[in-house]
């Protein structure tokens, strides 16, 4: 059901609020470069940073900027299970394709605690729920184990972003789960050789900036074109590093702003990145060849 790119969107902010004249241009070009969907209020939307008001009225406007032209996963995660349900289920009644969980964060459950809590989620709702496994900002780690007995207990669990960074895990998870989960990966930096263990494609962050260009990784994949694949994503890779010279989603917002897309304002605790880092993000910009303002 969720193969090819996904865009995790950023949420652009002006003066301390969400711009949604800008949003609506966001969209309006990742449909035009042909992603498969786009993923508002995650990681790279900077979801903990708005309220529930603010988080229901974006998806509702994503879904209707979209108007069922490509998908939309709504990250819907939080670190209590009620929350989570309440997020997914205004989510649903907005009209999206889906809901992206991430492993509950900070209090940490055991792997029981994580197949009780995205199970929950799942019971809630009639839509499809999208795992997302990243240990490195939540603390916790879904074993592949756990989530095939997950999605044993539950149909409508039918993805998983994975971002453990572990390439073995992937393969585990590939192994025990492949034929009923749709695996994609949740770092622009391991696109190809994710791609080459089984995964079915990305949730990207880089295609915030360059949707056509990553689409395009998958797509000659897909056709068989390996070579052609090997030497666009290589062509990106200094691009996929440098969006992670600060935390996600830092470094990106920068880069929009310098290509004109919206501002580079994000929510404390997140500040903008530094002047050498700044530099660093420019340079790679332009030897790709990205038009700036």
């Amino acid at each position: 059901m969720f193969e090819g790119v996904y865009t995790a969107m950023i949420t652009p902010f002006r003066d301390g609020s969400i711009d949604y004249q800008a949003l609506e241009k966001l969209v309006a070009r990742q449909i035009e470069n042909g992603v498969d969907g786009v993923v508002p209020m995650g990681t790279t939307g900077e979801s903990p940073t708005v309220s529930f008001d603010e988080h229901k009225e974006f998806v509702r406007r994503v879904v209707k900027l979209v108007g069922k032209r490509v998908k939309v996963i709504a990250g819907t995660g939080a670190n209590s299970t009620e929350e989570a349900i309440w997020l997914s289920r205004e989510a649903e009644e907005a009209g999206v394709d889906g809901v992206l969980q991430v492993n509950p964060y900070y209090n940490k459950p055991t792997q029981r605690g994580l197949i009780a809590h995205f199970e929950s989620v799942a019971k809630a709702i009639g839509i499809p729920v999208v795992l997302y496994n990243i240990p490195g900002r939540t603390g916790v780690n879904f074993l592949p184990a756990s989530v095939r007995e997950l999605i044993n207990r539950v149909d409508n669990v039918v993805a998983m972003k994975e971002a453990s960074g572990d390439i073995i895990q992937m393969m585990e998870l590939h192994e025990l789960c492949g034929d009923r989960l749709t695996i994609l990966s949740g770092d622009d930096n391991i696109l190809l050789p994710f791609m080459s263990i089984g995964g079915r494609g990305i949730i990207s962050v880089l295609s915030n900036l360059l949707p056509a260009d990553v689409k395009n990784v998958v797509t000659f994949f897909n056709q068989g074109k390996i070579e052609d694949a090997r030497k666009q994503f290589y062509r990106l890779l200094p691009l996929c590093r440098a969006m992670f010279l600060e935390t996600n989603p830092i470094p990106v917002k920068a880069a929009m702003a310098m290509a004109g897309h919206c501002t580079d304002d994000l929510r404390l605790p997140l500040v903008p990145l530094s002047d050498e880092n700044r530099a660093k993000l420019r340079k790679a910009l332009l030897d790709y060849g990205v038009p700036l303002k």
